[in-house]
């Protein structure tokens, strides 16, 4: 998506204003969403769904590892801003087989997204957005997506923080189109990235958060993994079906996957992909899957993307769902940049008697899928 538009200085416009141009370039799903934004900025919180209205999200059973097998490559490729297109052939299957047993579920999925610094990354680079990467892989067995969010404090380093994710990203791809890649195992798709690229020749440093979804379509299953402070939301009927939950050490602190200098080893965080929370749950159409990093959740309301997300139920058409993700990651963007705006991340910020105000800078992922 790009957008000839300077969204780093509200100053000069008032939060009605702002609102009002992005429902401009959001077109009619944008609009709606803006004005459930303006809503909720002023109403009580609706509240989060309880345990019993989440009971079908459970711990995931974990497996061994087992070997990886030759590999197998399918051409689905997605881009930023557009929606992501499906293999003609599995589709035409799907569609035209009228032997029950191969009326799977599958996802329609989009992105869109903003790196943090326009100056420091001009050019649209697929899979990536800033330190974000992503991905999106589809086979007969399975939908796997895939968010990675680069731990900035390596540029201090001299270490760019998007290379860690981008490379764990493209090698989860790699590894969930082999033929005989099981959606049910996260954790070997997981392990195996980072194993991958603790192995390269040339060194990958850094670190980032990764969050793993896949659809296994013979059993209607999602299967989950997250480490850190990215995340998943699944929304049925309204309400949360499953969500992940945030692992931190500290305030601003999340579980990470790294890769640190030799010399540095012993100064950084080196948290395992056995520490990831594993889930599953069953899945039906209709059902709404958000994949994305915390430049979303630290500047959006759980209660805006709750009501989003239900707009969307059983929604099949691709230019529907991308007009949402945008409207999320242009909220999610503006809002960042907003210093009077009272954000998720301060008011977490201040119950850990942390200072702060105004919203988040941070690159933004969405990743919208709908189960049809």
């Amino acid at each position: 998506m790009d957008l000839d538009l300077d969204l780093d200085d509200p100053r000069d416009r008032s939060p009605l204003q702002q609102m009002l141009d992005l429902a401009l370039m959001a077109a009619y799903a944008g609009g709606q969403v803006l004005r459930t934004l303006w809503r909720l900025m002023g109403a009580e919180a609706l509240g989060s769904s309880t345990e019993a209205e989440m009971e079908e999200c459970r711990p995931s059973r974990r497996h061994p590892q087992r070997k990886s097998q030759k590999e197998h490559h399918y051409n689905h490729q997605g881009g930023e801003g557009d929606y992501l297109r499906y293999d003609e052939i599995l589709l035409a299957k799907m569609r035209n087989n009228n032997d029950k047993k191969h009326q799977y579920p599958r996802l329609v999925t989009v992105v869109c997204g903003f790196p943090k610094n326009f100056a420091m990354y001009p050019r649209y680079v697929r899979g990536k957005f800033g330190e974000d990467a992503w991905f999106h892989s589809s086979s007969p067995q399975a939908d796997t997506l895939g968010v990675a969010d680069g731990v900035g404090g390596w540029r201090s380093y001299g270490i760019d923080p998007g290379e860690f994710s981008d490379f764990l990203m493209r090698s989860c791809h790699r590894l969930a189109t082999n033929r005989n890649y099981d959606a049910r195992r996260l954790d070997w798709l997981l392990s195996r990235a980072y194993l991958d690229l603790l192995e390269q020749k040339c060194p990958v440093l850094g670190s980032s958060t990764v969050c793993l979804l896949s659809l296994n379509r013979e059993n209607s299953t999602v299967y989950t993994a997250n480490i850190g402070d990215s995340g998943f939301l699944a929304v049925r009927s309204g309400r949360i079906l499953c969500r992940s939950l945030e692992q931190q050490h500290q305030f601003n602190t999340p579980y990470q996957l790294s890769s640190p200098p030799p010399n540095l080893g012993g100064q950084f965080l080196i948290d395992s992909p056995d520490s990831a929370d594993f889930q599953e749950f069953k899945t039906r159409p209709g059902d709404v899957l958000l994949l994305a990093t915390d430049g979303v959740y630290d500047n959006l309301p759980l209660e805006l993307i709750l009501e989003v997300l239900s707009e969307m139920a059983g929604v099949e058409d691709q230019m529907v769902l991308q007009m949402t993700a945008n409207s999320l990651a242009l909220m999610a963007r503006t809002l960042s940049t907003n210093p009077l705006y009272d954000s998720p991340f301060s008011r977490k910020a201040r119950k850990m008697n942390v200072e702060s105000s105004g919203g988040k800078r941070d690159d933004i992922t969405v990743l919208l899928a709908s189960v049809i």
